[in-house]
C-alpha cells in the first residue's frame, strides 16, 4: 500500500510529498544586504542574528553605543530624516543598497488616554510609524532598480486587538498594516513585497520584569499557554524574506500563540 500526503487539496504519494517538503526549506545561498532597525537587542537582535546565520550581510541600526558583536552597525535615529539619510548613505557606500528591510525600531509611552500628553502620543507615532515610513521610503530606490526587495514591519497583536493604556502604541501598530498594504499596491509590479509580523507577548527584557501574578494573567489568555521566543519571530522574518514567500505581500502574520485569532 502506498502512503499519501495532501498538498493544497491534491493527494500525492508520500515520496513526492517528502521531496516537496525538502525543497521548500532549501536555504537561499545568495547573500543580501539586510537592515534591521533597532537590531541591537530583543526581537531585532534575534532577527539580525537569524539573517546572519543565513549568510546575509546584516546591518543593525542603533542610536548610541556599538553594534552587537559579529554584526555591522550604523548610527540612525528613525525620528530624524537627516539621520536616516546619512545612515543609508553609509550603508550603501560600504555594502550596497538594502535588499531586505526589517523595520523593528519602536518605543512605548503607556498611559490612560485621558492623561496621555500630546508629546507622548506624537513621540510614539514619530518613532513607530513615521520612522518605519522613513526607512521604507529610503529603501525603495535601490529595490526598484533591482526590481526586487523585501520590507517587513514589526507590528503587534495590539494593533488589531487594541490595548488599554496604549492608545498611542496600538495606533502605530495598526497604522503599519495600512502602510504595508498601500506600499504593496504601489510597488508589487517591481517585485517588492511588504508584510507585517504581529507578535504577541515575547520573552524579552521588557517582559522579564513582569510580576508572576501579571505574567500568569497574560499567559492564561494565550491558547498555547506561553510567551513567544524572539527566535520564533526571527524565523517568520527570514521566511518572509525568502524565495518561498515571494508571492506573499500585504499580509499580517500573527505570531501570538493564538491570542488575537479571528482579528
Amino acid at each position: 500500500m502506498r502512503a499519501y500526503g495532501v498538498v493544497t487539496g491534491i493527494f500525492l504519494p508520500m515520496a513526492e510529498m517528502t521531496q516537496i517538503t525538502a525543497k521548500s526549506v532549501t536555504p537561499d545561498t545568495t547573500s543580501r544586504v539586510v537592515l534591521v532597525t533597532g537590531g541591537n537587542r530583543g526581537i531585532g537582535l534575534a532577527i539580525a542574528q537569524a539573517f546572519k546565520e543565513n549568510g546575509d550581510t546584516v546591518v543593525v541600526s542603533h542610536r548610541s553605543g556599538n553594534a552587537p558583536e559579529g554584526l555591522h552597525g550604523v548610527l540612525m535615529d528613525v525620528t530624524d530624516s537627516e539621520s536616516v539619510a546619512s545612515a543609508y548613505k553609509e550603508i550603501e557606500s560600504r555594502f550596497g543598497t538594502v535588499d531586505v528591510l526589517v523595520a523593528n525600531a519602536g518605543i512605548t509611552k503607556d498611559g490612560l488616554s485621558l492623561r496621555m500628553s500630546e508629546s507622548d502620543f506624537q513621540d510614539v507615532v514619530n518613532t513607530n510609524l513615521t520612522g518605519a515610513f522613513r526607512t521604507a521610503q529610503k529603501s525603495l530606490s535601490g529595490m526598484m532598480k533591482k526590481k526586487n526587495g523585501r520590507v517587513i514591519f514589526i507590528g503587534s497583536v495590539v494593533g488589531l486587538l487594541g490595548s488599554s493604556g496604549q492608545v498611542n502604541y496600538a495606533s502605530t501598530k495598526s497604522g503599519l498594516v495600512g502602510m504595508a498594504r498601500s506600499f504593496a499596491r504601489e510597488y508589487g509590479s517591481r517585485n517588492i513585497t511588504f508584510n507585517v509580523i504581529a507578535p504577541g507577548f515575547v520573552e524579552t527584557d521588557m517582559t522579564s520584569v513582569l510580576s508572576d501574578e501579571l505574567r500568569e494573567k497574560y499567559v492564561s489568555q494565550i491558547p498555547l499557554g506561553r510567551f513567544c521566543s524572539p527566535e520564533e519571530i526571527a524565523g517568520v522574518a527570514t521566511f518572509l524574506a525568502s524565495k518561498e514567500a515571494a508571492y506573499i505581500t500585504g499580509s499580517v502574520i500573527p505570531v501570538d500563540g493564538g491570542l488575537g485569532m479571528g482579528h
